[in-house]
């Protein structure tokens, strides 16, 4: 068996085994010397909700994978205007390779914890592996053709249909697999405040508040404290978003 292989190597860190992003992000294509070397200047931190964690047009230093937490893109207008853009669940990679500069902002959606690590080891780890490459480009594409259907969502989507794909979205990030299952059910944090919901679908507070309840009193989802979504029937959700 490869080295790369053998990616259950007792001398993997502690940290890696469990690690989502090894699993399922960036860090599975990497072979077990990879990410003991990779590990020994990785930094993690937990930041709470609302944290800046990137700022827009700064210097890029570092790269990280997202551990838990939801992590909020935003683009900032010049007269100070800001427009959420995307959100990055675990084990999402939270940087743009190769890019001397960031284009966005992020920042703590919720409690976060990030797995950091220089931008010169990540881009040599990439020189030598096309695994890794190959990972990044994966994720890359999976980013551009969510942002292609919220495109259709916010251009041709209802405001019924829009907070509906928004909390089908949340779903599938929370379970991956739900989407294989008929019937499945779901219950989530919710992790943006109305005003952010409101900000990312292009609609008013006040409709996005209406229409979260108009799908409670259809039974499609249920809500406690405000933020607590439980989901009995995921294609229920998905029929109303029009998915």
């Amino acid at each position: 068996m490869s080295e790369r292989k053998d990616i259950h190597n007792s001398e993997i860190p502690e940290l890696c085994r469990s690690c989502e992003a090894r699993h399922r992000g960036i860090c599975g294509a990497l072979n077990s010397g990879q990410l003991i070397a990779l590990n020994k200047q990785a930094t993690r931190r937990t930041f709470d909700a609302g944290s800046e964690l990137v700022r827009d047009a700064e210097p890029v230093s570092t790269y990280s994978n997202v551990i838990s937490g939801v992590v909020k893109l935003t683009k900032l207008l010049a007269d100070g205007r800001q427009q959420i853009v995307g959100l990055q669940f675990a084990p999402d990679f939270l940087g743009r390779p190769l890019k001397s500069e960031s284009k966005l902002a992020a920042e703590a959606a919720t409690s976060v914890e990030l797995c950091s690590f220089p931008r010169a080891s990540l881009e040599r780890l990439m020189a030598e592996t096309p695994e890794l490459e190959h990972k990044l480009l994966e994720q890359s594409l999976k980013e551009l053709d969510e942002a292609r259907e919220w495109m259709v969502a916010l251009g041709r989507k209802t405001a019924s249909e829009r907070v509906a794909h928004f909390l089908y979205l949340i779903a599938l990030h929370v379970d991956p697999e739900a989407e294989l299952e008929d019937d499945s059910s779901i219950e989530f944090e919710l992790p943006l405040t109305r005003a952010d919901i409101a900000d990312f679908l292009g609609l008013t507070i006040e409709t996005v508040s209406r229409q979260i309840t108009k799908l409670r009193k259809a039974g499609i989802i249920e809500v406690e404290n405000n933020r607590h979504v439980s989901i009995p029937n995921l294609s229920w959700l998905s029929n109303v978003a029009g998915s």
